[in-house]
């Protein structure tokens, strides 16, 4: 992480000046998006310097290969030019941080539910049928895998216990029925869908895994002995 780089971005934000470029890497990106929206929240936070519509007005009457034209035209001139200026401020920091390091994509639409079925898996009783009533979540680890089953609706789901972030064992919070990751402020719900997250990228949603109940035991497919 670059921490110098990083603090004279948000000094330059702060003084209304165009950051300089440095070599951000990816640990950096989170703090500098952060800094370019509290400074557009600050007030007066969106408008462009006077200097900066100067400049702008001068850089656009060259492109254009003639000098900003007179009467009624140049109003129009200056509307379109100011324009232009108030979104390129708006828009200076995120395209800074587009050309410092990262490439520019497309956002991706949000990852679909996935379940996970081992080859060659065996199936393991986690609770007696009557244990786990409607509402009811329960953890479980056979090592291999660990997870929560909970019944909804009358029908038995199981969901992956490992955070789709960074890997974390997720703790059950069984009175707000959530799943809260304790390594960073993430929150799933039961039937694995993302609740709440502070990150720059939504994680995917918890995997499901295959369960059934048979002989009034809850079992689930897990992965046979050392996979």
């Amino acid at each position: 992480m670059s921490t110098r780089g990083v603090r004279r971005f948000v000094k330059d934000l702060l003084r209304r000046r165009r950051p300089r470029p440095f070599a951000a890497g990816p640990d950096d990106e989170a703090e500098l998006r952060t800094a370019v929206l509290l400074r557009a929240a600050r007030p007066g936070g969106g408008a462009a310097s006077e200097e900066f519509v100067a400049g702008l007005h001068r850089r656009l009457a060259q492109e254009l290969g003639e000098p900003a034209p007179a009467g009624g035209n140049r109003r129009r001139f200056i509307q379109v030019s100011s324009a232009a200026a108030v979104a390129a401020a708006a828009g200076a920091g995120v395209e800074y941080l587009a050309t410092s390091g990262a490439e520019s994509a497309a956002v991706p639409p949000p990852p679909q539910e996935t379940t996970l079925q081992p080859e060659n898996g065996r199936w393991r009783a986690v609770v007696a049928a009557h244990d786990l009533p409607e509402g009811g979540v329960l953890p479980f680890d056979f090592g291999a895998v660990a997870g929560f089953v909970h019944r909804s609706g009358g029908q038995v789901r199981a969901v992956s216990a490992t955070c789709t972030h960074l890997g974390c064992r997720l703790n059950l919070d069984a009175p707000a029925r959530r799943l809260n990751c304790p390594c960073h402020r993430t929150s799933f719900a039961v039937d694995g869908v993302v609740l709440m997250h502070q990150l720059p990228v939504t994680p995917p949603p918890l995997p499901h895994l295959v369960v059934r109940e048979a002989g009034g035991v809850v079992e689930v497919l897990v992965p046979p002995e050392g996979a």
